[in-house]
């Protein structure tokens, strides 16, 4: 079996381009005892993997110029030395993005036969819906009445934030990038959605939050963030997850200082990654499989189709091009 591999040709300076992969084809890799071989299914693209394509430090590790390019992935087990996971075993870890891979089963999760899709354990049961709520219900705390805005809401976080706000009880604002993902936000239940793209965003979130804003779900910062912090309440509270504006930005931007904003309403502001709560992360999916079975958390995947198709789904993340958990189905 032929087996091609995305490497990271360089790193890039900006956004990245097609350049920034290279393809490599060999021999399939044959499993020693105490491995698997895994084929996989679905490869996920996600916007933090543009920082593991620089060499700064951050809080994973780079990705190596010439080595694969590695991400969430769901896996098939098609040849096993290993009696846990017996072949037809689907799982799902962090896989290099190739098309074949051999594992001793370390980090890897076996999903579980019915409660969904295989792919949302790649989006509303993994990493992007664990992360919509630890940052949520840990961070903001929303209470019922309260008003929360989620940035970048039509995406894979911050769909899931939404509906669990409502869930709790608040009003939920939402801004996303074209009209068509503002009606689907609409059609999840949020209060209010707004283009930034089209709208005076300051004008927009004024209207939209005239009783001021309890909450920020923060995964995309710049203008939209500043334009929030004008209208933080007393003691509201801040999840920075993400600042997908300036992810491809080659100077530092430079914006309105938010230190005396956040003095003066006594609010909380706390960034974290979601990997802070992974002991408790057997919790947030037992909690979200719950919701979506009945009915409380509906979901959005954008799905394209082909192993080659990996780099052009990832470049697609910076061009909007994404409703919800951008996926690419590769078997």
């Amino acid at each position: 079996m032929q087996n091609q591999t995305i490497r990271l040709a360089s790193r890039p300076t900006g956004a990245p381009t097609a350049e920034t992969f290279q393809f490599t084809t060999s021999e399939a890799p044959t499993p020693t005892p105490g491995q698997v071989l895994l084929k996989t299914r679905y490869v996920s693209v996600d916007p933090y993997m543009r920082g593991r394509m620089s060499a700064a430090k951050s809080y994973v590790a780079p990705f190596e110029v010439g080595e694969p390019i590695a991400g969430g992935v769901v896996a098939e087990v098609v040849e096993s030395n290993l009696d846990k996971l017996p072949v037809g075993s689907l799982v799902v870890g962090n896989l290099p993005w190739q098309q074949y891979t051999v594992s001793d089963g370390k980090g890897l999760q076996q999903i579980p036969a019915g409660p969904a899709p295989i792919s949302y354990f790649l989006g509303l049961l993994g990493m992007p819906g664990l992360t919509a709520y630890f940052g949520l219900l840990d961070i903001c705390q929303p209470k019922a009445g309260e008003t929360v805005v989620v940035s970048g809401a039509a995406g894979a976080v911050g769909m899931v934030v939404g509906q669990l706000a409502k869930i709790k009880g608040a009003r939920v604002i939402g801004t996303a990038g074209s009209d068509e993902k503002v009606a689907y936000l609409k059609e999840l239940g949020f209060d209010e959605a707004i283009n930034y793209k089209t709208a005076n965003i300051a004008e927009a979130l004024a209207a939209a939050a005239p009783n001021g804003v309890d909450c920020y779900f923060d995964n995309v910062g710049g203008e939209i963030t500043d334009a929030v912090y004008d209208l933080l309440n007393k003691h509201a509270r801040i999840a920075l997850c993400g600042q997908i504006a300036s992810y491809n930005a080659t100077e530092a931007p430079v914006g309105p200082r938010p230190e005396g904003k956040l003095l003066k309403t006594s609010a909380k502001l706390q960034g974290f990654i979601v990997s802070d709560y992974l002991p408790q992360w057997p919790e947030g999916v037992k909690q979200l499989t719950e919701w979506y079975s009945q009915g409380k958390l509906r979901f959005e995947e954008t799905i394209t189709e082909g192993f080659d198709q990996i780099p052009n789904a990832f470049l697609g993340l910076f061009k909007g091009e994404n409703t919800g958990k951008a996926l690419v189905k590769v078997a």
